[in-house]
């Protein structure tokens, strides 16, 4: 997605351990005419999934899900990091390893909001080892969800993200792929 990749060149910082920053418009502050974009985009792909459930995890896939969720008319559920006094109970769990954050965490989603009658499509802000999307994959699995698939804001197609995704099964849609981030360059996958 040509808007993306633009606004990832512009606004994007690489940092040393191949980190992308993209607080600008993403994972900090929001800009949401992109999301809006993002999200239009995503419900176009996979219009005729028969999506019911838009998943993703807390905080930075919630933007673009929830403007997917809008287009498709369907509702957005977030996996929680953090138990709390009203989320403690009756739950599909699974433990994801931050590449960024360098730390495990128990996402969490009420067994009330994902059932087996529901096709949910995955969102999620970066693809890079494929663990956010893996736990939520587990936490559909645990639910007798069906999974229409994976949309992904930014790929770091240099990592071992979509290869351990694509060994489910289930189709991987990236809006934005980046090839390297070596020299502090961004470059992105050419399809032709």
């Amino acid at each position: 997605m040509k808007l993306l990749e633009e606004a990832i060149q512009e606004k994007g910082t690489v940092l040393p351990g191949n980190v992308l920053k993209v607080d600008a418009f993403l994972n900090h502050q929001i800009d949401p005419a992109l999301m809006q974009k993002l999200g239009k985009e995503f419900a176009e792909h996979f219009a005729q999934e028969g999506i019911t459930k838009i998943v993703t995890i807390e905080s930075s896939g919630i933007a673009p899900a929830v403007f997917a969720g809008l287009a498709l008319s369907v509702p957005v559920v977030f996996a929680r990091k953090k138990k709390s006094v009203t989320l403690k109970d009756n739950l599909y769990s699974a433990s994801v390893y931050s590449y960024t954050k360098q730390e495990t965490s128990d996402i969490s989603i009420s067994k009330s909001f994902l059932t087996s009658e529901d096709t949910i499509l995955i969102i999620d802000d970066f693809l890079a080892n494929g663990q956010a999307a893996l736990g939520l994959l587990e936490i559909a699995r645990e639910a007798n969800a069906a999974v229409a698939g994976i949309g992904i804001v930014i790929e770091k197609s240099f990592q071992q993200g979509r290869k351990l995704l694509q060994e489910t099964g289930v189709e991987v849609y990236s809006l934005a792929r980046i090839a390297s981030l070596e020299n502090e360059t961004i470059q992105f996958v050419r399809e032709d």
